[in-house]
């Protein structure tokens, strides 16, 4: 029965739309409690269903598909944080709000770790819950929407191996949805590592082209007359050690998809011919004059900035013009922590496929070190990580030591720690040897505040968006850390 649950998908639809309405279970020793927060939620438009303990829950669950779990933390026999893994191993796409009437830095923190997505404090305000309801569903609905679209490209030739539940790579899936049928020129920025190269084959795999050639080239590591023939090809002569006719790049990709890596360091008499590529689909060999047509796709990437170079005259703004016609743009791995244990998780499966190590998963020290790293290679570099801990690794759990030195005296974790509970843990290892869990947590705590808020432009919205919590919450910690001025 806990399988069914799995496969429904979120509803958030109000009363009377001809959709069911989101469900509630609400768990809490206290029947004042549930009287008045159950009516509470039934008067706001949702499905509500009362337990007591633990026991009637996991009733509750088994019997029926619910959305959202909130759990009273302190109850009699079995507690909520029990009730909270028992729903994580059993109902994963199941969220769990959690309410204390204890509320400490340490517990929410643990709550935090073991998959709760937030941690309200007795005496409950109504437009707490209501703010954290509405986000949890929220980003439930965003990694179904997450999952159905990675579904569809595999489904539609694509690789579904795109990870993210960030809702800056959910757009990235829209953009891949909207303009892989369409032979609209795509411009691909982003740092390098962020996976520039696979969004253009996801592209490509989900485009009525892919059955024809994906051609990628790295503008960036030829010099200006070799990337010239390289793209246009050559006739015989054309310049010295020219022996022979060679097509070039362009015409391998007819009928399918061309992908123009870091298109920014190409000179202004290339810009000229790919303004001329791009507008016509024509273009000359070198040392030819008979002009050729091709039928292809183009996409381009580049971890420039690209109005910048326009302005400083070292791209021309009409190529500028014509190739920015869809900008997808791939978030930095910094700013989507949460995403870091779905990528762990992927490359584990890539690298032990095959082999006979006994390597089981990471440990949550480990994990935590991973998500409290700047990443300035980004997922290529978490890959590369993984795999050397793979290689090195001789213990069923990949830990500390089996990292790169620099994660040994790494920067404490960042808040909130995604990583998921490890089996019989108790979580109090990710803070081993701090003297006090609240000192260590507030500094590090308000810096990613202040540095989310700085990245909004002072929006508390998007912020509390890209930190992963509601944005009463976010209003709390500004408030306890004098922020508003900022």
């Amino acid at each position: 029965m806990a399988g069914e649950n799995r496969e429904q998908p979120p509803q958030n639809a109000p009363p009377g739309q001809g959709q069911p309405k989101t469900r509630i279970l609400l768990v809490d020793d206290d029947q004042i409690v549930l009287d008045s927060l159950g009516s509470f939620l039934r008067l706001d438009g949702y499905d509500v269903t009362a337990a007591t303990a633990v026991a009637g829950a996991i009733d509750c669950l088994q019997a029926s598909r619910y959305d959202l779990v909130i759990t009273d933390v302190s109850m009699p026999g079995a507690d909520g944080f029990e009730l909270l893994r028992h729903v994580k191993a059993h109902w994963p796409d199941v969220v769990v709000i959690m309410i204390t009437g204890y509320g400490t830095i340490e517990s929410a923190v643990e709550a935090i770790k073991q998959g709760a997505y937030d941690y309200l404090t007795k005496p409950v305000i109504d437009d707490d819950v209501r703010q954290a309801v509405r986000r949890a569903l929220q980003q439930q609905q965003l990694v179904a929407e997450n999952r159905r679209l990675r579904a569809a490209m595999a489904g539609r030739g694509g690789s579904g191996l795109i990870i993210g539940q960030h809702y800056r790579m959910a757009k990235v899936f829209e953009l891949i949805e909207a303009v892989a049928d369409s032979p609209t020129t795509v411009l691909i920025t982003g740092e390098s590592g962020t996976g520039k190269s696979m969004i253009a084959r996801e592209i490509h795999a989900r485009s009525a082209r892919r059955e024809g050639p994906f051609v990628e080239v790295a503008c960036g590591a030829l010099p200006d007359t070799l990337l010239e023939s390289e793209l246009f090809g050559h006739v015989r002569g054309a310049y010295t050690g020219a022996v022979a006719d060679k097509a070039g790049k362009f015409a391998a990709a007819d009928g399918g998809t061309i992908f123009l890596d870091e298109i920014a360091t190409a000179s202004p008499q290339l810009q000229v011919k790919f303004l001329r590529v791009l507008q016509d689909r024509c273009f000359e060999p070198v040392g030819s004059n008979e002009t050729r047509q091709v039928d292809v796709r183009v996409i381009l990437a580049t971890h420039h900035d690209l109005a910048a170079e326009v302005q400083a005259g070292h791209f021309r703004k009409d190529l500028y013009y014509r190739i920015n016609v869809v900008n997808i743009e791939l978030p930095p791995l910094r700013d989507r922590i949460g995403d870091i244990p779905l990528l762990v998780d992927a490359f584990l499966l890539k690298y032990l496929e095959g082999t006979d190590r006994p390597i089981e998963g990471i440990t949550r020290e480990a994990l935590a070190r991973l998500q409290g790293y700047t990443w300035p290679g980004n997922v290529r570099e978490l890959e590369n990580v993984i795999e050397r801990a793979v290689v090195l690794c001789r213990k069923s759990l990949i830990d500390v030591d089996d990292l790169p030195p620099v994660f040994a005296t790494g920067a404490p974790p960042i808040f909130p720690i995604l990583a998921p509970p490890e089996a019989g843990g108790s979580g109090a290892g990710a803070v081993a040897g701090a003297k006090n869990l609240r000192q260590a947590l507030k500094e590090p705590e308000k810096k990613l505040i202040e540095a989310a808020l700085a990245a909004s432009g002072g929006n508390r919205q998007a912020a509390a968006r890209q930190l992963g919590i509601n944005r009463v919450t976010l209003y709390k910690k500004m408030k306890r850390y004098g922020l508003f001025s900022r």
